[in-house]
């Protein structure tokens, strides 16, 4: 019969193989860290997982009284695997530093106790002053039995050490969750050597490993999710330069030309170059703001940049170019330089000298999900090819799109021919 004594042993050891078996799990299925910790902890919760095993065996075979020879072998095997975590624990730790095995002090020394104590185990079979175990099955400690744990407890008091030692090489979640996983089983061991504690050494060991790689993932998390902002921010700066590159590679034949323009009606139509001088202003003003701008402006002030862009290319293509503009929903924002380069795309690539007319429309409307423009010609449209100048401006206005306010952008053809670029702003961003 079970007495309470011996439910509560049952109690820890099916504890500590469950959460063995947790640990194990979550090691597998779980992302977020390097593919060395995920084997180490794998092997880690390996090990504890037998050596639960083995503990919850040599409980049962007490109940039914199996030869103490093959008790003895299980409580060997259960030692053997439960001190293995240790000199794991200093491989970890040292790999965490970034610290060469070979030439460690802190992983020689471990590994001579280790080997210290794995003689003495063997020898405490067949020593009866360690400890011995009556024909059913009771296990009682000698008067050496502190002799075997004496190494074990070093080994914990140098990786203890150890880490302390290295706490500036360590992050705080790490050298935290080392200490967590050492401190509960130094003090479960050093307490065996004079009180039987046994299956709480069992479990202290599984909980500090548990809270251990619990830390240590939350730590690759965070250093992952650092990684990811640091290259959304270079993303950024990149697009952003593109931008700028943008602004400053005007087309040199568009300022020629319109400063031919302005020379040309300054003297058949004053009125009018006037207003071509304010116009181009306008839009070179709207040029250099948008440089310095890394955040979406409103939607009017780029439909102004646009209007200003066109006015001087009407002044100069007159009847040539034809602009309808059809916006009643203009309260939302977008990186600067979105639309003005689409539709420059459309006067640019779109003209065709012995064709009609070229037509664009620019129309915006409240979408249930957000915002959209549809900047659409009649114009002969381009290539899709990966190194056109239109594919490559459009490809740079999307990517700025995305980082900025998580927006998108489509090219399709036209019914009639020409091109219709859609722009789509989500509600999110459209404030």
């Amino acid at each position: 019969m079970i007495n309470w004594i011996d439910f509560f042993y049952f109690f820890i050891g099916g504890a500590s193989l469950l959460l063995s078996v947790l640990g194990l799990w979550f090691t597998v299925i779980m992302p977020g860290n390097d593919p060395w910790s995920k084997r180490f902890f794998q092997s880690f919760f390996t090990v504890l997982l037998i050596s639960c095993f083995f503990g919850l065996a040599e409980m049962v075979m007490q109940q039914y009284h199996v030869p103490s020879t093959i008790f003895s072998s299980i409580l060997f095997l259960e030692s053997i695997f439960l001190s293995l975590t240790q000199p794991m624990l200093t491989v970890c730790l040292l790999h965490n530093c970034g610290e060469s095995l070979r030439s460690s002090r802190l992983f020689h020394t471990v590994l001579i106790l280790w080997v210290i104590f794995f003689f003495l185990t063997v020898s405490s079979v067949f020593i009866g002053d360690f400890y011995h175990v009556t024909p059913d099955l009771r296990y009682f400690r000698g008067r050496l039995y502190p002799l075997v744990l004496l190494p074990m407890a070093i080994i914990m008091l140098f990786n203890l050490a150890g880490t302390i030692k290295r706490r500036n090489l360590l992050s705080h979640k790490t050298f935290l969750s080392f200490i967590i996983a050492m401190l509960p089983i130094t003090a479960a061991l050093i307490a065996q050597m004079f009180f039987e504690v046994y299956p709480l050494i069992d479990i202290s060991i599984t909980l500090s490993a548990l809270s251990m790689y619990t830390l240590i993932l939350s730590d690759q998390i965070e250093q992952d999710l650092s990684r990811q902002r640091e290259i959304a921010r270079q993303q950024r700066e990149i697009a952003d330069q593109r931008a700028s590159i943008m602004v400053l590679q005007m087309r040199p034949h568009f300022i020629f030309n319109t400063m031919t323009s302005i020379y040309c009606l300054s003297k058949q139509d004053p009125e009018k170059a006037r207003q071509v001088v304010l116009d181009f202003t306008s839009y070179l003003r709207k040029n250099f703001t948008a440089v310095a701008s890394s955040e979406p402006i409103p939607f009017t002030d780029e439909l102004e940049h646009v209007r200003a862009y066109l006015a001087v290319e009407q002044a100069q293509y007159e009847d040539s170019l034809i602009v309808d503009f059809d916006t009643p929903h203009t309260w939302f924002r977008i990186p600067p330089l979105t639309l003005q380069p689409i539709v420059e795309n459309a006067v640019k690539h779109g003209r065709d000298p012995n064709a009609g007319p070229l037509h664009i429309s620019i129309r915006t409307r409240k979408t249930d999900t957000g915002s959209e423009i549809i900047a659409a010609d009649n114009g002969r449209g381009f290539t899709h090819t990966d190194n056109s100048e239109p594919h490559i401006a459009l490809k740079n206005i999307q990517q700025r799109l995305e980082i900025m306010c998580s927006g998108s952008l489509t090219v399709t053809s036209n019914d009639g021919g020409g091109t219709v670029v859609t722009v789509t702003i989500p509600d999110n961003a459209a404030k």
